[in-house]
């Protein structure tokens, strides 16, 4: 627990300062660096033909999102499939099928890197560069391009440009900080190289091929960007990606950084700087106690391996670099930033453990993705004023502007998306055989997996435990449902925020309801704790809950 209050503190040192550096380049007239990074923005919007960076509607905004990662999907799926043609392919690696291409594209540009491929064998270094890393800058500019925009909208500014504020997240934001990262990475050994192959003589005198590449840079934006994924199949358990625990720390941290300074950015927008400390409150107090039950879990260890009088907390799939505890924190900060970077097998938690991930991609409003995070936990913040507002018998108001039909249409088209997108796919795998074939458990660990890789999916997040996944039902599945689950919510909040923002704000009286309180806050917390037991505990309890009934 005192490893993870360091980790909170440490993201809030580093979220403070940011969120405010994110608030000049995004929303005030005069940002850090603009003597000699406005010349290379215009260039760059000029080279795709906007001579003008113009205001948007949430359409036009929509559309040119939309049409931007459309173009980039396609052309990641056609260097995949074309991947045994293409140079820089050491290991002969062939081109993919249509539809391990298909996912490994949706995945990657949604922001969700779920892998149903293997990294060492089944993709090469060009395409890890060229596809992977480059959609990992592409989904997280995104990204946090739509947060800025909903932020803008929910505070009455005009929505911006997409363009504009793309090249400003990739060129100010998402780079520099890329680099740092990278370089802290490669300080503690994580290779960053353009050979692929290396040779090593190992202490049984026998000669061993590595494979290595440019992995410092592919693990900085895989979690700076809270994409996920990994170099290798092993993921973050891997010493080439993860090599010591200040590597563990620095990943987490890496997850945490942005989602949290952009609750700052918000309240800068708000000009209320009490309103951030009330979103990472509500946020906090859901993650701790959730890490609480995890770490519980894990710790008290398998009650059968007792019987057997073999002790202690349960080791099956944890880290042992980093310890049961450093392992159990990495779970909980990679679901509740919708991550799906790994340390650890997830599989292999106790079902109460196991319950823990479920839930907070469930929730998807802990903290959250880069951008759409924090468009998750505003969403849940209208949700909340417009059940108070229906208690109390007023019109709900979210900082000054009425939430009336059209915003509440919108907000429950959005709110009931994710539900859908988990439950009903679910259902359809475990009746037909062809989902059935992926899973690699019976019974209620069996539906447990089928429930994560489609939560892991609809949440953008990317994790799983252990499908068999590179089939065509899972791959094309998935594929679908990490798209529904990415951009039309996205379209919906972008709509939600242009509605509002045409609303003129009235002040403050004494019948308005604060948000800056301590009671919002809780109340906050238990709103988002209460639609997700509504919405998912049916299904939870027939799979890790049933589980961890059966146990002795």
């Amino acid at each position: 627990m005192l490893g993870m209050a360091i980790l909170l503190l440490l993201a809030l040192l580093l979220g403070i300062p940011t969120g405010r550096y994110l608030y000049l380049v995004f929303f005030a007239p005069k940002a850090p660096g603009d003597g000699w990074l406005r010349p290379v923005e215009t260039f760059l919007l000029r080279l795709i033909g906007v001579r003008e960076p113009y205001d948007m509607d949430w359409k036009v905004y929509s559309a040119a999102l939309l049409g931007a990662n459309g173009f980039m999907a396609l052309l990641g799926y056609v260097l995949l499939r074309q991947q045994g043609n293409l140079p820089w392919n050491p290991l002969g690696a062939p081109g993919m099928s249509w539809h391990l291409a298909f996912n490994t594209a949706a995945s990657f540009i949604t922001n969700t890197n779920l892998q149903h491929y293997a990294g060492e064998t089944q993709i090469s270094p060009l395409s890890q560069m060229a596809v992977i890393t480059f959609l990992m800058h592409a989904s997280a500019a995104t990204g946090l391009a739509a947060g800025i925009t909903f932020i803008r909208g929910v505070t009455g500014r005009p929505l911006g440009n997409f363009w504009s504020d793309f090249i400003k997240a990739s060129l100010r934001v998402l780079w520099p900080a890329s680099l740092l990262v990278s370089l802290l990475l490669v300080s503690q050994g994580v290779p960053q190289t353009f050979t692929a192959l290396r040779e090593a003589h190992t202490l049984e005198g026998t000669l061993q091929t590595l494979l290595t590449g440019p992995i410092a840079s592919f693990e900085s934006i895989k979690h700076l960007g809270t994409n996920g994924g990994g170099y290798f199949s092993a993921n973050a358990a891997h010493p080439f990606e993860n090599p010591t625990p200040f590597t563990n720390l620095l990943h987490m941290l890496s997850m945490l950084w942005i989602p949290i300074s952009l609750l700052f950015t918000f309240g800068d927008a708000a000009r209320n700087r009490r309103l951030p400390w009330v979103f990472f409150s509500a946020a906090a107090v859901i993650f701790v106690g959730l890490y609480g039950i995890l770490l519980h879990a894990e710790d008290a260890g398998d009650p059968l391996l007792h019987r057997l009088g073999i002790p202690g907390p349960n080791w099956e799939g944890k880290e042992v670099r980093f310890g049961m505890e450093g392992t159990s924190l990495f779970v909980s900060v990679t679901t509740g930033a919708t991550t799906g970077s790994v340390d650890s097998a997830h599989g292999s938690l106790m079902p109460w453990g196991q319950t823990v991930p479920l839930l907070q991609m469930m929730l998807n409003s802990i903290f959250g993705g880069i951008g759409v995070g924090t468009m998750n936990l505003l969403t849940m913040a209208l949700l909340t004023v417009f059940l108070i507002g229906l208690m109390v018998g007023r019109t709900p108001e979210f900082l000054g502007r009425k939430v009336e039909p059209r915003e509440m249409t919108l907000l429950a088209a959005v709110i009931l998306i994710h539900p859908l997108l988990i439950l009903i796919p679910t259902a359809v795998a475990l009746s037909l055989p062809q989902g059935i074939e992926g899973l690699t458990a019976p019974t209620f660990q069996g539906l447990t997996q089928a429930l994560y890789e489609f939560a892991s999916s609809a949440a953008n997040n990317g994790s799983g435990m252990g499908i068999d996944g590179d089939q065509a039902f899972w791959n094309v599945s998935t594929g679908l449902v990490m798209l529904l689950g990415r951009y039309p919510s996205i379209v919906l909040l972008l709509a939600l925020a242009d509605s509002l923002r045409k609303k003129r704000a009235a002040p403050l009286g004494p019948g308005s309801l604060r948000l800056d309180t301590p009671l919002f806050t809780g109340i906050l917390a238990f709103m988002t704790l209460l639609l997700g037991a509504l919405n998912f505990f049916p299904a939870l309890a027939m799979g890790p809950l049933a589980q961890a009934l059966m146990l002795p």
